[in-house]
């Protein structure tokens, strides 16, 4: 696997020579656009609006409009001569606890490896356990493609994760919307109901019981379709009504309930 990034992290005066790695991985199915009359695949051109005519990828540049229809057109060359400390270096500014962070702040996750120099793995370790002992995330910057991003380094088992992260100014305020107020009234019942749903569906965080059930669906939805099969458009729900919500908040606890009672004995099934 080949770093998306590489350079280093500082704290203090320590240097550690460190790789950028994707994390995650996109899993989709995968369509093309066709011309419905003959299958043909649709292409999208490049078109110039002065002359209307498609432009080869090396006569294409970019270029920032400083005025309306006025630009300035920067080159790679250009952009690598951009100097900021975090295209090279993510100094870490902060060390905050992980639980100050509003996981609304982070973007994408990453992980660090060492890199090649002279005690990189030795100061990798110290960082991690650092890190770890004292319950921190590290607070820096990095600058990838173009674009600078808060990053958060932190521990996870052998590894240092790092999370890009949005800047203050890129969160929008929830002011612009329309909600109930925080001291809206909720009916005393409803509330000791809902709490129990809650405390039965409750439990720790399991990922891999989570899967994609779109994809799978529209994967078995493509396999009907090339068997001639008919579909059926899925039915929306509808909202639930104020007079039926403690009917359906109790039917809802005795079906969490049940499953919880069906999950047991599966449990033990496997087990005997």
């Amino acid at each position: 696997m080949r770093p998306i990034w590489s350079g280093t992290i500082s704290f203090g005066l320590v240097n550690i020579p460190v790789g950028v790695y994707t994390a995650t991985k996109t899993e989709r199915v995968g369509f093309h656009l066709l011309h419905e009359k003959d299958m043909g695949r649709i292409q999208y051109l490049k078109v110039c609006k002065l002359e209307d005519e498609p432009i080869p990828a090396d006569e294409i540049v970019k270029g920032y409009e400083y005025e309306k229809g006025e630009y300035v057109v920067l080159t790679d060359k250009d952009f690598e001569s951009v100097e900021v400390e975090s295209t090279r270096n993510i100094e870490i500014e902060d060390f905050v606890d992980a639980d100050d962070i509003d996981p609304m702040f982070f973007d994408q996750p990453y992980y660090l490896a060492p890199g090649k120099g002279k005690n990189a793995e030795q100061t990798y370790v110290l960082l991690r356990e650092t890190l770890k002992r004292k319950g921190k995330v590290g607070i820096g910057k990095l600058s990838i493609r173009q674009r600078e991003y808060l990053a958060a380094i932190k521990p996870m088992g052998a590894a240092l994760m790092l999370d890009t992260m949005h800047f203050a100014e890129e969160i929008r305020s929830v002011d612009d919307l329309e909600l109930p107020s925080e001291s809206a009234k909720v009916d005393a019942k409803h509330l000791k109901i809902a709490s129990q749903l809650v405390d039965s569906l409750s439990g720790p965080f399991k990922p891999e019981q989570y899967h994609d059930t779109y994809r799978e669906a529209l994967e078995a939805l493509i396999e009907k379709k090339l068997k001639g099969t008919k579909t059926k458009p899925a039915r929306k729900r509808a909202a639930t009504n104020v007079v039926d919500i403690m009917t359906k908040l109790n039917a809802s606890l005795k079906n969490a309930k049940g499953r919880k009672t069906t999950a047991k004995k599966a449990v033990k099934k496997r087990a005997a």
